[in-house]
C-alpha cells in the first residue's frame, strides 16, 4: 500500500491525499478532468500525481473513494472494475441525497437494510472495500486533536487483510479503530454521518468525533 489512488477532486480527497503524502505514501489524485488538480499537484511535492479515474485505479496499489455518494457507483465504473480487483478500496462515501436536511437530519437515498457500500461491493466484487472516514468531517480526518484522547473510527469490510491495511493507516492518522465486521455493518456506519452532522446544521458545531467507551 505505497501507491494510493485518491478518487475525487473535493476537499475530502484533498485532505486524505495530503495526509497520505505526509506519511510517506505516493498519491495520484483522480478526476473526470484531472487538469483542475494541477495546482494541487505542483504544490504537493514530488510524490503527488494526477490522472483520470481509470489511470489512477490502474496505477494504485490501493485506492480511496472520496466522491459524492450519488456519483460513487459511476466513478467505480469509470475506474474500470478490473483495475480495482484485488485491491483495498477505502470507502469514505455516504449516500446523501440531493435534498435539504430535515431540521438538521440528512436525507439518504438508501434504506435502512441496505448500504451504499454494499452496492459498491456488488458492482466491483473482486475489490476489497473497507468503510472508513465516513463518520467525521474532513477537518478531523487526519491527526484529530482532542487533548490526547483518540477518537474512534468505525470500519467494516469482508477482507481481513484489507481491514488490516486500513487499520494501520488510521492508527498513523491518530485514530482508535473499531472493526464492526463485514460489509453489512455499513448499514450502521453510514447513518453515523447523519448523527455527526446534526450539531453542525443546528448549532454550527463541527469539531467533534465519536468515541467508543468500554468498561474495564
Amino acid at each position: 500500500m505505497r501507491n494510493v489512488a485518491v478518487l475525487g477532486s473535493g476537499i475530502v480527497g484533498e485532505t486524505l491525499a495530503n495526509g497520505l503524502l505526509e506519511h510517506g505514501y505516493h498519491v495520484q489524485r483522480a478526476s473526470r478532468t484531472p487538469q483542475k488538480l494541477a495546482d494541487w499537484a505542483r504544490g504537493a511535492g514530488p510524490h503527488a500525481e494526477i490522472g483520470t479515474y481509470e489511470e489512477a485505479a490502474a496505477w494504485g496499489d490501493s485506492a480511496v473513494l472520496a466522491v459524492k455518494g450519488s456519483a460513487a457507483e459511476s466513478v467505480v465504473e469509470l475506474c474500470g472494475i478490473e483495475n480495482l480487483a484485488g485491491k483495498t478500496v477505502i470507502d469514505a462515501t455516504n449516500p446523501i441525497a440531493d435534498a435539504p436536511p430535515d431540521d438538521g437530519v440528512l436525507r439518504f437515498f438508501t434504506e435502512i437494510n441496505h448500504s451504499l457500500m454494499e452496492r459498491l461491493q456488488a458492482k466491483a466484487p473482486e475489490a476489497h472495500f473497507v468503510k472508513a472516514f465516513s463518520c467525521v468531517g474532513n477537518a478531523l480526518m487526519v491527526h484529530p486533536d482532542f487533548g490526547g484522547t483518540r477518537p474512534t473510527m468505525f470500519v467494516c469490510g469482508d477482507d481481513e487483510f484489507a481491514k488490516g491495511e486500513v487499520r494501520e493507516l488510521l492508527e498513523r492518522f491518530g485514530w482508535d479503530v473499531e472493526d464492526l465486521g463485514g460489509v453489512e455493518a455499513a448499514r450502521a456506519i453510514e447513518p453515523l454521518c447523519m448523527l455527526w452532522c446534526i450539531p453542525g446544521f443546528r448549532e454550527n458545531r463541527w469539531q467533534h468525533a465519536f468515541k467508543l467507551l468500554e468498561r474495564p
